[in-house]
């Protein structure tokens, strides 16, 4: 009896089975570990919860509250609006429901980009470890990284508003989602697109003003910028300057380093002309998407899913080159793999992979030869994307 060949085996279906069973698998763990303890396994999700009741309460959003979880809420005033939505549910009950939005975008975005469709479910296998490592740390950024997908793809539909939608939450999840704004200049309609942005930034803004007064929503606003300018200062996190910093031990501003980065990552939108090429616009998201978190000082495992959704991008968008075989390998191995149990042992991960940002490495690699692949146009994109030049 002959064997299934393995691309047979593995097809889109039973992929997002295996994906739907691991986000559900992961939050009943998370659950039941922690029944009886005081601090949760999935701590961020109580602080995101808890941001609404501190809200409703009239009380700073940004001090410690050791008696319901451990760290800072480092958010805005306007996602613990939003965090009502869990808030009077149980913790069973609201943790399935904010993994199943995160695992429900993750899946619709990505199918969305509409990338070559034999490659999808490659792309979907190739990001699972990162979507796990997100997932167990009950984190935002999948969310971020597939709202930022999403109003891409309704910026090639030419649906500015929405679009501006999509981006403005992030900004109001974390703060670094402003850069994604970038990918609105590359359409036509841009200065619809930046008007909408700013309508919908100053929605967000003052929307807290439904539950607390305008002075209060001015203090909370006050805090949370003491909050972000203490946490500049923290640490290097695993980015490309964590990186530099610990291997070759060398001090270097952040403020310069991102303003390089920025410049770097600005080099190829001079290419006026190819704004209308599909591909082009492509290989930008995933340079915006690597570079969010490789030059994020707080970078760190779970925010790599993001990053690690532009190297999918980049690297299943085009014909493949042995180079770029090796490069999305490696990038697998040190990146994802590295900090699980997969691969190393978690002293290792807190001696070398940790302090070293292992995790940045490969991505780094990617994002510098895909900036200078966009400069001189030595990508050569999937056939099935040409007829998708236009907008």
């Amino acid at each position: 009896m002959k064997s299934l060949p393995i691309t047979k085996l593995i097809t889109e279906r039973r992929v997002l089975v295996l994906l739907i069973l691991v986000a559900l698998g992961i939050t009943l763990q998370g659950y039941l570990a922690s029944v009886g303890k005081d601090i949760t396994r999935y701590n961020n999700f109580v602080i995101f919860k808890n941001s609404f009741g501190h809200l409703l309460h009239h009380q700073n959003l940004y001090v410690y509250y050791p008696g319901e979880y451990f760290d800072l809420y480092k958010y805005s005033p306007a996602f613990a609006t939003w965090m009502g939505v869990f808030y009077y549910l149980p913790d069973l009950l609201g943790l399935l429901l904010f993994n199943f939005i995160n695992t429900a975008l993750f899946i619709l975005a990505l199918r969305k980009l509409k990338l070559p469709v034999t490659n999808l479910r490659y792309v979907f296998l190739y990001l699972l470890v990162e979507f796990a490592i997100s997932l167990i740390w009950t984190q935002t950024n999948i969310i971020i990284c597939n709202l930022i997908i999403l109003a891409f793809c309704y910026l090639e539909e030419r649906k500015i508003l929405l679009a501006a939608l999509l981006i403005s939450i992030t900004v109001y999840i974390k703060i670094f989602g402003v850069v994604a704004f970038v990918i609105g200049l590359l359409y036509p309609d841009r200065f619809k697109f930046i008007v909408y942005s700013i309508l919908w930034c100053v929605v967000f803004a003052i929307l807290p003003i439904v539950i607390i007064s305008p002075a209060e929503l001015l203090q909370q606003y006050q805090n949370w910028w003491a909050v972000l300018k203490m946490d500049h200062s923290a640490s290097y996190g695993v980015s490309f300057i964590g990186w530099i910093h610990s291997w070759f031990h060398l001090e270097m501003s952040k403020v310069v380093t991102v303003i390089i980065g920025a410049v770097v990552f600005c080099l190829p939108l001079i290419k006026f002309s190819s704004y209308k090429n599909h591909f082009f616009r492509l290989q930008m998201l995933a340079s915006l998407l690597i570079w969010l978190v490789i030059f994020n000082h707080k970078g760190e495992s779970p925010t790599y899913i993001i990053a690690m959704a532009g190297v999918a991008i980049w690297y299943f968008s085009q014909h493949p080159t042995t180079v770029n075989k090796v490069l999305l390998i490696f990038c697998l191995v040190f990146t994802s793999f590295s900090s699980t149990d997969l691969i190393t042992p978690g002293w290792i991960n807190d001696a070398y992979v940790e302090p070293y940002s292992i995790k940045a490495v490969f991505c780094c690699i990617i994002w510098g030869k895909l900036v200078f692949d966009l400069l001189f146009n030595k990508a050569v994109p999937k056939t099935s994307l040409n007829e998708c030049n236009r907008y």
